[in-house]
């Protein structure tokens, strides 16, 4: 593994982790008030009852976290995982009026915290993209 791919591998690897181990144990009026976010992105979340999405919440980004960290797990099968991640929150981003400017792609004050996401997207297409691949500047 290259040195690039590490670094693109352990920054979001080490955020999603602390993230999923911080949501371990959320109470249930907090984990009901991020599942009314989650479900303008990801309409079935709503299925869930608000323990079950935030069990599930914290376990996925263990899970991401983890499968970033971890170099047994190939390049391509981590950066999957974080784009399907990744894809939900944008998907909640755009689906939410309030997060965006009129024209529905710029952040509002109060999307602001949620676009960055749009950097977890960028990090899971660079490591899909780059996976296997290696180049002169490679070591």
């Amino acid at each position: 593994m290259s040195l690039s791919t590490a670094v693109l591998r352990a920054v979001p690897g080490a955020y999603m982790l602390n993230s999923g181990i911080g949501k371990l144990g959320l109470p249930a009026e907090a984990a009901a008030g991020l599942q009314a976010m989650a479900a303008k992105g990801v309409p079935a979340v709503e299925k869930l009852t608000p323990e079950q999405f935030g069990k599930a919440l914290s376990y996925g980004e263990i899970a991401v976290g983890g499968a970033l960290l971890l170099p047994i797990v190939p390049t391509r099968v981590a950066g999957l995982a974080l784009g399907a991640f990744s894809g939900g929150l944008l998907a909640m981003y755009f689906r939410t009026s309030e997060f965006t400017e009129a024209d529905g792609i710029r952040p509002s004050q109060e999307g602001t915290a949620v676009s960055k996401d749009v950097w977890l997207a960028a990090i899971a297409a660079a490591l899909l993209l780059g996976a296997g691949k290696k180049t002169s500047t490679d070591d």
